[in-house]
């Protein structure tokens, strides 16, 4: 039988558009150390934690930046208080939408079937995952989907960055900010 997965709400009002919101995940208790003076000069309005935190203390270093919203991860079975997915009602200077954060949703380039039913009924229209450190934008089953990457250990030889959620009157932008230089990030051309 599959273990029951904790679900909580959340609502952040991002004020007037345009708004910025930091995203980070896989950490594994381990953030890259300039990740807070660039996550601090972006000035986000909050910070989404898409899990394997490792240590919470992370959490709170985060959170001397700005206020943050976090799921656990598979390495983090010790965090019960936090919850396995989250729904985030965002609203910028009335541009509303829903992000659905979980840290496993995609296997490859898809969204897993069960993500994509969990996020179609909770109205999401943005999928926000973690898990493989691949950072990645894309549109899966109808939804937005995106990994910010990690931010923790280099894993292979994976980039280490985080994403950000920049939501303006025209629309919501997602990318990605390359952790050692600051700058953005682009995947590599093929």
């Amino acid at each position: 039988m599959a273990a029951r997965l904790i679900r909580k709400t959340a609502s952040l009002s991002l004020g007037e558009a345009p708004a910025r919101i930091a995203v980070v995940a896989d950490t594994h208790s381990h953030p890259h150390p300039r990740v807070a003076s660039h996550l601090a000069a972006l000035e986000p309005a909050a910070i989404l934690h898409a899990g394997d935190i490792g240590e919470l203390s992370v959490l709170d270093e985060l959170a001397g930046i700005a206020p943050v919203f976090a799921v656990r991860g598979n390495i983090d079975t010790s965090a019960r208080q936090l919850p396995d997915v989250l729904t985030v009602d965002l609203d910028a200077g009335g541009r509303a939408f829903r992000i659905l954060l979980i840290h496993i949703a995609v296997y490859g380039p898809k969204l897993r079937a069960d993500v994509a039913r969990m996020a179609r009924a909770e109205k999401a229209s943005l999928v926000v995952c973690g898990h493989s450190h691949v950072p990645f934008i894309g549109q899966d089953a109808g939804l937005a989907v995106f990994n910010p990457g990690s931010i923790g250990p280099r894993r292979f030889s994976l980039p280490i960055v985080f994403g950000t959620i920049e939501v303006a009157p025209t629309g919501v932008r997602l990318a990605h900010i390359d952790c050692e230089t600051g700058r953005a990030w682009n995947p590599p051309a093929t």
